[in-house]
């Protein structure tokens, strides 16, 4: 099966634009492109039970990112600092590049 591309990738700065964190930026950490899904470094906290083991003897109650779906964040611009589209095009050696919808840069 051919794995569709996202539009943003590891190391993007996005803003979340629906969904409880709502309006909120942070850079990605990591992306499940099978579910589509993005990990962004300090938000979308969720609350997780561990049992004692010998990793983590004590146990107890850690908060880990969750991640969010693909469709709920915007790229922002590195240049401008505001959210775009992210259209693809090649490039003169005929490799695929990412650019800014808005600015036509790529990015």
């Amino acid at each position: 099966m051919n794995k569709k591309k996202l539009h943003v990738k590891t190391g993007d700065t996005v803003k979340v634009i629906a969904g409880d964190e709502r309006g909120k930026t942070g850079r990605i950490t990591a992306v499940n492109i099978e579910k589509q899904k993005v990990t962004i470094e300090g938000l979308n906290l969720v609350t997780k039970h561990s049992k004692p083991s010998a990793k983590n003897p004590q146990g107890g109650i850690t908060k880990i990112e969750a991640p969010i779906h693909a469709s709920n964040v915007a790229l922002v611009d590195p240049k401008s600092g505001e959210t775009t589209k992210v259209g693809r095009r090649t490039n003169s050696e005929g490799k695929s590049e990412r650019y800014s919808k808005k600015s036509g840069e790529v990015i």
